[in-house]
């Protein structure tokens, strides 16, 4: 692990631009969050953010580089700058109107105060640019690093925040590192239902879109934040590994496949987010798996009637709990005729016959009883039954 002692160096290697940054900042400039964090662990670069005492956009100027976007009322900003996207942030004070609310924000706020208002003690150090070897670490990160602790900055963390009970997870699973005492007395008591749904699913998906994801997911029920369906976590690993393979990469989208299965969330059909009450009954996409998963193709022409048309996500479920025709149907599907509907109507046929009869030639070129083109057309020619 890097020591203070060598950030200097290790900050040079890492991130050679930021010397730049820190002689044309008009203001102090600190590299901050999960920047510091991962070059402390020696995981190399992580996205840049930046902590200004002072305003973001003088900054920006300064560098002579476009906003990308902003947010003025947290006094954020994204450049782009010889290539890289930098994010800014005017450090900042915070405050909570009530459970799970947004904060309220006062920017200008001294570097150390910025610190107060983060996570985990382990996201709460600064890195000077102008001065690399000055480590900030109020909160004795560095000493939890090394320990592979999480632990809170105060006791209100995870009740201003719930979504720090899910990040607690993400970095859990993502290091192997465990909860502080306190601070998993702390997490137990969190209410994530003070969150909108749509602030508590997307934290979910960020957690699993994480390669160590499902891990997180359990590390979640096993603090009893969220109650997975029975077999969901089992499922939820199905999935991972499924999308894993060359045949399924890239199907459907990994965290909505993962956190389908688990059934952590509303399956409403606004959406919503983590519904601990949430069963396999209740969400139409589970129901429709499980029932798929229960069948079997006794040709190829049934197994691509069972799956066209259906929810690639449906499939990708189902195929998780066992319905390894599926993986045909991955071959079927490509499958073409080499006739096509100009030849049935040259043939005589016309209106709704004509794609019964195309449908008929699919059917019998998967089960290799159309080899030819000659064999395609005489049975779509075939009158039906």
């Amino acid at each position: 692990m890097t020591t203070d002692r060598g950030l200097s160096e290790a900050l040079a290697a890492a991130y050679p631009e930021l010397a730049a940054v820190a002689d044309a900042a008009p203001d102090p400039v600190y590299l901050v969050g999960g920047a510091v964090r991962d070059l402390m662990l020696g995981r190399g670069r992580a996205d840049i953010d930046l902590a200004v005492e002072g305003d973001p956009a003088a900054l920006a100027r300064a560098l002579g580089a476009e906003p990308l976007a902003s947010h003025s009322r947290f006094g954020t900003m994204k450049i782009e700058w010889n290539g890289e996207e930098l994010d800014l942030a005017a450090a900042r004070r915070e405050t909570y109107v009530r459970p799970g609310a947004l904060p309220a924000v006062d920017l200008g706020a001294p570097i150390r105060t910025d610190l107060a208002r983060r996570d985990f003690t382990i996201n709460a150090m600064a890195i000077p640019l102008a001065d690399p070897e000055d480590l900030l670490d109020p909160y004795d990160g560095q000493l939890d690093l090394r320990a592979g602790l999480l632990r809170v900055i105060h006791a209100r963390s995870f009740v201003d925040d719930p979504t720090r009970a899910i990040r607690a997870a993400r970095y859990a699973a993502r290091f192997d590192f465990r909860l502080e005492a306190g601070t998993e007395a702390l997490l137990r008591a969190t209410d994530l239902d003070t969150l909108t749904p749509e602030r508590r699913t997307e934290e979910l998906r960020r957690l699993a879109r994480e390669p160590t994801g499902v891990k997180g997911l359990e590390l979640l029920a096993d603090w009893g934040l969220v109650e997975p369906r029975e077999g969901g976590l089992g499922w939820a690993r199905a999935v991972d590994d499924l999308l894993g393979t060359p045949a399924w990469a890239g199907e459907v989208d990994r965290p909505d496949a993962i956190l389908a299965a688990a059934g952590v969330l509303d399956p409403s059909p606004t959406g919503g987010g983590a519904d601990p009450g949430a069963t396999a009954g209740a969400d139409p996409a589970a129901t429709r798996a499980i029932d798929l998963a229960a069948r079997t193709a006794s040709r190829p022409s049934a197994g691509a009637a069972l799956a066209r048309g259906v929810d690639p996500l449906i499939l990708v479920l189902a195929r998780a709990r066992g319905a390894t025709w599926l993986d045909d149907w991955l071959v079927w599907r490509e499958v073409t005729l080499e006739i096509g509907g100009a030849d049935l109507t040259a043939a005589g046929l016309s209106g709704p016959a004509i794609g019964r009869g195309l449908a008929a030639a699919l059917d019998a070129k998967l089960d290799g009883d159309a080899p030819t083109r000659a064999d395609e057309l005489r049975i779509a020619l075939e009158p039906p039954g």
